[in-house]
């Protein structure tokens, strides 16, 4: 229903130009001069068709359209009013033909001829804002001239808004691609000079000063392959990219839109498919309880969870700062879903009891844990205060409680673990699976895997950038040490998803792509800030520290890992310790834990989780090859 008219003199032009259409094709039809026998055909015609024609202004809203902004959709509204109104007009000139002198090829001409008048105002309109705004605006001081990289839509929409505002103070003068079909031709004037490969040349020629990489599906690969070709001219020239796919099928990539390279593109991978129908399904209008709220990955799944419909959010966590962190930017975003702030630690049975007794949460996720190897190595006592009795302890105070739903946050350490943490979190799954199916019950407590997430507190990219920073050096254990990266948003998208593969008891593992070697990330990193490693700055390795893996895993043929109804998420069916060996083991684990005998919580772990140690392990890993260290083994 139209309430009025937003734009009425923009109705009222549209009106006229098409209702003349049909006098300027009598015109038209005889040379200027209309019979008198066929002035009533065409007063005929006139009043019929300006009443069809204001009635499909209104139904396709033309007078709402831009006309300096004109698009394709915009075009086809005009295409689809035009054509039915046409073929109204000649259908009742078909039907009435007998009774007045209507000439059967004024119709189809009148048709025509009211289409072009609509395009032909909005294309002068679009032409005249155009020219007018580019004569009108002045560029800024130091403009850039650009070399964009990539022909195609993402490509086009950034030339076009370069062009558009050259206050921005970029001049796009040169594309390049490696798609042979598109070399040698011009995308509003700017012509496409060569391959990538052409990069180096362009800079050395000083023909261009600034490089955007306008390929919105663009992997890590590509990312990294023109940084480098970059660089490797001149460090300081800046390199900037569209912001992601899903903002240039919007038509949202503009000047303003465009970013420094960082960490992330670096490692792209193309995006992970979430299917929010199951999400939704056991989340929405639910009490969710969160433990270790507070850190990277627990403050994530409170702000996905916010998204996703869940009525009330319980958030735990034992550090108050970061709990006052977490509510102050849901506050920022402006988030309506209730948060319960809880300053509480796992290791409490008796805080968690009173907790889960007075907000009754209906789903759980537990990423509380100790996760740094090498402390945990230096103190094993922490870790199974932590990550097993903490584990224990929200498991069965939920299972207490009758929560159905527990999703368990592990790690990829806890496979063939070479630690103290990632024996601790293996034993930490095997609780969870025993609460899972303990008292005949079939309960949706599930453990996910995950490995290295970028900028997650204390991994090696804020490391890295603090070291940079500082003018190096840049600490690497060993140049062959592998690791698999994943972003915050992206992990806790999977461990949302794999919530809902209802499978009580099962270690989730996600398809983390493919493992980045951290001396090449060191050196991308530091060629992000402008620099050249090893001589601006200097990267030294230190040897693998205690505890570490030189390649993690995923799974091992041993688990004998398996695909679920998920792309991206595989389950691995480890062999578990049996529910009386797991009682006793961590009984053990905590009376040593108590009296501080650290050698004692190692050797008990080694005994429950045997060890592959981290030489050992880099070996093993080496031999196996990808399918030894990662999803591989769950496709082979």
């Amino acid at each position: 229903m139209v309430t009025g008219f937003r734009f009425p003199l923009k109705f009222v032009a549209d009106l006229l130009v098409w209702g003349v259409a049909p006098v300027l094709a009598y015109l038209v039809r005889f040379d200027g001069r209309v019979p008198a026998e066929h002035v009533p055909g065409l007063l005929w015609l006139l009043g019929i068709g300006l009443a069809a024609k204001a009635a499909a202004l209104l139904v396709y809203r033309l007078h709402h359209q831009s006309w300096r902004h004109a698009s394709f959709r915009d075009t086809v509204q005009v295409v689809r009013a035009t054509a039915l109104v046409g073929a109204l007009e000649v259908a009742a000139g078909l039907a009435i033909h007998t009774q007045l002198p209507l000439p059967r090829s004024a119709l189809p001409l009148a048709v025509l001829l009211g289409a072009v008048g609509l395009f032909g105002m909005r294309a002068a309109r679009r032409a005249w804002f155009a020219l007018h705004k580019r004569r009108g605006a002045v560029p800024a001081a130091g403009g850039r001239r650009a070399l964009v990289v990539g022909a195609g839509e993402a490509g086009h929409l950034v030339v076009r808004e370069m062009l558009r505002h050259p206050t921005a103070g970029l001049e796009p003068v040169a594309i390049v691609d490696d798609d042979p079909a598109k070399l040698h031709v011009r995308i509003d004037g700017v012509p496409v000079v060569g391959r990538l490969d052409a990069i180096p040349r362009l800079l050395r020629d000083g023909v261009v000063s600034e490089v955007i990489l306008a390929i919105a599906s663009a992997d890590g690969a590509l990312v990294r392959r023109v940084e480098r070709l970059v660089s490797d001219v001149d460090p300081g020239i800046a390199v900037r990219v569209v912001p992601g796919v899903y903002e240039v099928l919007s038509g949202d990539v503009g000047v303003s839109r465009l970013r420094a390279v960082s960490i992330e593109d670096l490692l792209r991978r193309p995006p992970v498919p979430i299917d929010l129908g199951p999400v939704r399904g056991y989340l929405e209008g639910r009490t969710v309880l969160v433990t270790g709220a507070g850190g990277s990955i627990g403050s994530e799944l409170v702000r996905q969870l916010v998204q996703v419909g869940v009525a009330r959010i319980v958030a735990v966590g034992r550090g108050e700062n970061s709990i006052y962190e977490l509510l102050l930017d849901l506050r920022r975003r402006g988030a309506t879903t209730e948060v319960v702030p809880v300053i509480a630690d796992v290791r409490d049975r008796d805080s968690l009891n009173h907790v889960f007794a007075r907000h009754r949460p209906e789903v759980v996720f537990h990423a509380a844990a100790h996760k740094h190897v090498p402390l945990m190595e230096a103190n094993p006592e922490q870790a199974v205060f932590n990550n097993v009795e903490g584990s224990r302890n929200v498991v069965s105070v939920a299972r207490e409680h009758g929560v159905r739903r527990l999703v368990n946050i592990s790690t990829d350490k806890a496979v063939n673990p070479s630690s103290v943490m990632g024996a601790s979190k293996r034993l930490s799954e095997c609780v969870v699976k025993a609460a899972a199916n303990g008292d005949g019950m079939h309960r949706v407590y599930v453990s996910v895997r995950f490995g290295n997430v970028l900028g997650s507190r204390g991994s090696v990219i804020p490391l890295f950038q603090q070291q940079i920073a500082a003018g190096g050096p840049v600490t690497v254990t060993d140049p062959e040490m592998t690791r698999y990266f994943m972003t915050i948003p992206e992990a806790v998208q999977l461990v949302l998803q794999a919530g809902a593969l209802a499978e009580p008891g099962a270690v989730y593992f996600l398809d983390m792509g493919q493992p980045v070697r951290i001396a090449q990330l060191a050196e991308d990193m530091i060629r992000l800030s402008g620099l050249r490693p090893h001589d601006d700055i200097e990267i030294v390795y230190t040897g693998a520290r205690a505890g570490e893996k030189m390649f993690e895993e995923l799974t091992t043929e041993l688990e004998n890992a398996t695909p679920t109804t998920h792309p991206t998420v595989f389950v691995a069916r480890a062999p578990d310790l049996s529910g009386a060996r797991l009682e006793a083991t961590v009984a053990a684990l905590q009376t040593a834990a108590r009296e501080g005998d650290g050698e004692r919580v190692a050797a008990l772990l080694r005994e429950a989780v045997p060890f592959a140690g981290a030489g050992a392990c880099a070996g093993a890993c080496a031999g196996n090859g990808e399918a030894g260290r990662g999803v591989g083994a769950a496709r082979a």
